[in-house]
């Protein structure tokens, strides 16, 4: 058996979830810019996170699970996951973004689990701004790489990671094939492969 795990936002999806909750709310731009800095590195990943669910407050929670079940999906993706578990990888999502995204896109692509965190809403079915679960910290996907691999016997060296950006490194420390998927500067660095092609395809290219 043989491990593959995949980042999801702007990795199995073609876009950032958190972007797409800010655009009902006018702010779409100003929640972006602070992905990317979060993404590159240049700020720490936890506070970005939370200044960023904060200003999703007021969101009416059925609009946000309307806008998950028509996330793009990214090109090859399907193929991509198809493809690994006929080569006999388990292939689980790490997402330092939200289950309610997650869960619709693991579902329709097969994958055999997602890991992410949770928008709090209110009684009357408002995202409160708050933010909780065991995807919030910038070493996060390490630590459950980690896990996974104990529980499931799996080494690093039968571990495949692919992702796009900073928060994205500490699972990259322990997987011997490192997959930079369209990527920023800083994960590229520690990738063993690189694909700039907007095609999850290419990965089956480098097994």
């Amino acid at each position: 058996m043989k491990l593959a795990v995949f980042d999801f936002d702007s990795t199995l999806m073609d876009g950032e979830t958190i972007d797409f909750f800010a655009e009902p709310l006018g702010l779409k731009e100003r929640v972006a810019a602070i992905t990317e800095e979060a993404m590159a590195g240049r700020i720490d990943f936890f506070t970005a996170l939370l200044e960023r669910a904060k200003l999703l407050k007021g969101l009416e929670l059925a609009t946000a699970q309307a806008i998950c079940e028509e996330l793009p999906m990214m090109p090859g993706a399907q193929e991509a996951v198809s493809g690994l578990k006929e080569a006999g990888y388990r292939v689980v999502c790490f997402s330092g973004g939200f289950r309610m995204a997650t869960q619709p896109m693991a579902r329709k692509l097969g994958i055999d689990a997602d890991f992410a965190n949770f928008l709090h809403a209110d009684e009357a079915g408002r995202l409160t701004g708050e933010v909780g679960g065991e995807m919030m910290y910038g070493d996060a996907k390490g630590d459950m790489l980690v896990r996974l691999q104990t529980l499931m016997g799996i080494g690093r060296e039968d571990t495949l990671v692919v992702g796009d950006g900073a928060n994205d490194l500490s699972m990259f420390a322990h997987a011997d094939t490192r997959v930079a998927f369209r990527a920023r500067p800083v994960l590229q660095e520690a990738a063993t492969h690189i694909v700039e092609e907007k095609d999850l395809r290419k990965v089956l290219e480098i097994l």
